[in-house]
């Protein structure tokens, strides 16, 4: 971003306090005042326990060349500004200032902008999709999760005017949010990585989970391409909502189950296709698969390349197409695109494997949880060739509603059926994966039941040996981190 002072008090209909220097310009927007650098836009937001006007002072210090305020700043704040020469303005609401500009910027940015939602694998597909399109010119993308009403126009403000592709995750929870979120994303493409039970508290069906989610692909232009993925049973559903063959939106299927089949594919699964296929997990759990694709030159036909991936999971393989496919449509050649993919790294929290001191190995997905996410970590987990016994360490998964009682006990017989060596439980709904651990056949013996992270990383502690291997997941909110962090530390 970059914007004039004036512009940013047209941009947000501020009252400016004080002026600051004519010529500054902001290059950059934050909300935190220790992460302000030299012309940077503070915008201080009041939280539930921490008020940023109270930083305003320090964020100048730091070379904020302005703050955006909702109330009165404290006189020494004030003078402090205008010694710097920093510009203080006053907003109504943060928040919608922050989305104003962001809405002013968007149209500015001459390169694509791609949107990117779904129940899982949204942050990894997300990385990856940086990470393919990196090797086609500029790109800027959704810094971790940040997917939220202030993440979304923070990406695109972290975007210059001449960058070639921007990669917006967006995050929901009700319907309505995703729609207003396009309103000044204005996304040429948008990826739908897939439906699942995540937020069905809040939304009560997959069915309405779908309708959220496809409020992306509806907004959508005319030329715009839309990436399903073929393997999920809700994408039908998703496209024919969206109406988007009605308004000139082409879809883009992509397959990263093994099962898909190009002759006994039909509707929008034909065309532009990216599926895998000989799908093969190694000793640490990474996929090594036939990445192919067809549809996307005339003169190529199908199209087939060797890939691996350094990211443990099947599920990658699904993440893995979902950026190939967008690789393709943006005319990256397929090696090119498969060399991305094997170079990315994963994120931290999410299927991270990590050598603990004590000679065993620690798979951290600890960041957040829902059946399908926690599923996909179990099955991975089972896959890993492990010379000592495999723990896992499972805790509440969140946003339920009805379905979170159903939800945890099918993870525990999840947990039996794999032949996991050891659970340890954490939390009320987590003891709910242990009584369905042991009602599925598990020992109950080899089932510890704990009420939170410090108990399960004491109860880990006294289990774990070398050549051990220790999964760790559970919603962000019961703080696994914690048991990671004590036994890599």
């Amino acid at each position: 971003m970059r914007f004039s002072i004036s512009e940013i008090a047209e941009a947000t209909s501020a009252r400016i306090v004080v002026d600051g220097r004519p010529e500054a310009e902001a290059t950059s927007i934050t909300w935190d005042s220790r992460m302000a650098v030299e012309g940077a836009l503070y915008v201080a937001i009041e939280g539930e326990r921490v008020d940023g006007h109270a930083f305003a002072r320090a964020a100048i210090c730091a070379g904020a060349c302005c703050v955006l305020a909702t109330h009165a700043l404290p006189d020494e704040a004030i003078s402090f500004a205008r010694e710097r020469g920093a510009a203080i303005l006053e907003v109504e609401d943060a928040q919608g200032a922050v989305t104003d500009l962001a809405r002013v910027w968007r149209g500015r940015i001459r390169g694509r902008v791609v949107g990117l939602t779904g129940s899982n694998g949204k942050t990894t597909t997300k990385n990856l999709v940086r990470d393919v399109l990196s090797r086609a010119g500029s790109v800027t993308a959704t810094r971790g999760n940040q997917n939220n009403e202030l993440g979304v126009p923070n990406t695109l403000l972290a975007a210059d005017a001449d960058t070639r592709n921007v990669v917006v995750e967006m995050g929901m929870r009700g319907r309505g949010q995703i729609e207003s979120l396009c309103t000044f994303v204005r996304p040429d493409w948008g990826i739908v990585t897939q439906v699942g039970e995540s937020h069905i508290e809040l939304l009560g069906s997959r069915e309405n989970i779908a309708r959220a989610k496809s409020e992306l692909i509806a907004a959508l232009p005319s030329g715009g391409i839309a990436f399903l993925n073929g393997a999920c049973d809700m994408s039908d559903f998703v496209w024919d909502i969206s109406c988007g063959a009605e308004r000139g939106v082409s879809a883009v299927c992509f397959d990263g189950s093994g099962d898909y089949r190009p002759e006994d594919a039909s509707g929008w699964r034909v065309g532009r296709v990216v599926w895998a296929s000989d799908i093969s997990l190694d000793e640490a759990g990474r996929a090594t698969f036939t990445l192919n694709a067809k549809g996307f030159s005339d003169d190529k036909g199908a199209e087939s390349v060797p890939c691996a991936l350094v990211l443990a999971g099947l599920h990658n393989v699904h993440n893995a197409c979902a950026a190939a496919a967008v690789g393709l449509a943006a005319g990256i050649e397929l090696p090119e695109i498969a060399a991305a993919l094997h170079a990315a790294q994963p994120e931290s929290g999410r299927q991270e494997i990590l050598a603990a001191p004590g000679g065993f190995t620690v798979v951290n997905d600890a960041y957040n949880a829902n059946p399908d996410s926690m599923r996909a970590a179990l099955n991975t987990f089972a896959a890993l060739r492990v010379a000592g016994s495999r723990i896992a360490v499972l805790g509440d998964m969140g946003e339920l509603g009805d379905f979170g009682p159903a939800g945890h006990r099918e993870m525990g017989a999840l947990v039996a059926k794999l032949g996991i060596d050891r659970l340890v439980s954490v939390g009320g709904l987590g003891a709910l994966i242990a009584e369905a651990a042991e009602a599925s056949g598990m020992q109950k013996d080899r089932v510890i039941r704990t009420a939170c992270a410090t108990d399960a990383l004491e109860v880990v502690k006294g289990l774990v040996k070398p050549g051990d291997a220790v999964l760790v997941k559970a919603s962000h909110s019961v703080g696994l981190e914690r048991v990671v962090e004590g036994l890599v530390d």
